[in-house]
C-alpha cells in the first residue's frame, strides 16, 4: 500500500507542477478552508482551488471510480457545498432515494473534453434518478459499457431503451429543489438547468418537477448531446 501511494504521487507530480500545488492537494483529497475562485465563463474559463464531494455518501455516489480518481468531478467550493447540503436534506426527507452525480471539471478548470461548458467550476452533471419497472429505487448503470452512464438512452415516456428502467421524474424534481434551497441558503442561485426538451413535459407532470420548472430556468432547445440520461446544472457563483 505504501509503495502504491508513492507511485501515485510520482505520477501526479508533473500535474501538480502544471496545475498548481493547491489543486494537487485538493486532488489528493486534502481539503482547505479557502474558497474557490472561478474566472471566465463555463466555455472559456478556469478555476482556482477546486473542490469535490467524496466518492460516495449515504444516499449518493460518483458516476465512476475511474473518473473520480482522474479528477473529473471538481467544482467551485460553493457548488460542492450546495451539492453536499442538498444530498443531506434529501437523506432526511426521502432516505429511500439514491442519486448519482457525474462530471464537473478539473481542479483547475479549463478545457474538459468532451464537454463544452465545464471550464470554470460552476457547472455540474447529475445522472437521472431511476426506478425499475416495478417501482423499486435503482441507479443508472454506469459501467464503461454504458459510457459511465452517458450512453444510456431514454424514450419520450422516460423508459430506458433497454426496457428495464424508468426515469424517476419526481426524485429528479426533489433533487433540483433541494439544490435550489441549498444554493440560496449559501447566497447564490442556480442560473440554468439543461435537460432533454422532449422529456421536460414528463418532468412537469411530476409535482416536484413542476415546482422546479417554475423556479428554475430550463433550456428551450436541445444542445449537441441528448441530456436524457443527465441534467446539467449551472450555478451563479463567483
Amino acid at each position: 500500500m505504501k509503495l502504491r501511494r508513492i507511485l501515485i504521487v510520482a505520477l501526479l507530480l508533473p500535474m501538480a507542477a502544471a496545475a498548481g500545488f493547491a489543486s494537487y492537494i485538493a486532488w489528493l483529497g486534502i481539503d482547505s478552508d479557502r474558497p474557490s475562485t472561478c474566472h471566465g465563463t463555463v466555455r472559456n474559463g478556469s478555476l482556482k482551488e477546486g473542490r469535490r464531494l467524496p466518492y460516495a455518501g449515504e444516499n449518493y455516489r460518483a458516476y465512476s471510480l475511474l473518473g473520480f480518481i482522474l479528477g473529473r468531478t471538481f467544482v467551485h467550493s460553493a457548488v460542492r457545498d450546495a451539492m453536499r447540503d442538498a444530498y443531506a436534506d434529501l437523506n432526511q426527507s426521502h432516505p429511500e432515494l439514491r442519486f448519482v452525480y457525474a462530471e464537473g471539471g478539473w481542479p483547475w478548470g479549463g478545457r474538459f473534453a468532451p464537454h463544452r461548458t465545464h471550464a470554470n467550476g460552476t457547472a455540474m452533471d447529475f445522472h437521472v434518478p431511476v426506478r425499475t419497472l416495478d417501482g423499486q429505487v435503482s441507479e443508472l448503470p454506469t459501467s464503461p459499457f454504458t459510457g459511465f452512464g452517458y450512453l444510456v438512452r431514454f424514450d419520450r415516456t422516460g423508459k430506458s431503451r433497454s426496457g428495464s428502467l424508468m426515469l424517476d421524474f419526481e426524485a429528479m424534481g426533489k433533487h433540483l429543489l433541494a439544490l435550489d434551497r441549498a444554493a440560496h441558503a449559501r447566497g447564490f442561485r442556480i442560473r440554468r438547468v439543461i435537460f432533454n426538451v422532449g422529456l421536460q413535459p414528463k418532468l412537469r407532470e411530476a409535482k416536484s418537477g413542476a415546482l422546479a420548472m417554475t423556479r428554475l430556468a430550463f433550456n428551450a432547445r436541445d444542445s449537441w448531446v441528448p441530456h436524457d440520461e443527465h441534467y446539467h446544472v449551472v450555478f451563479d457563483v463567483q
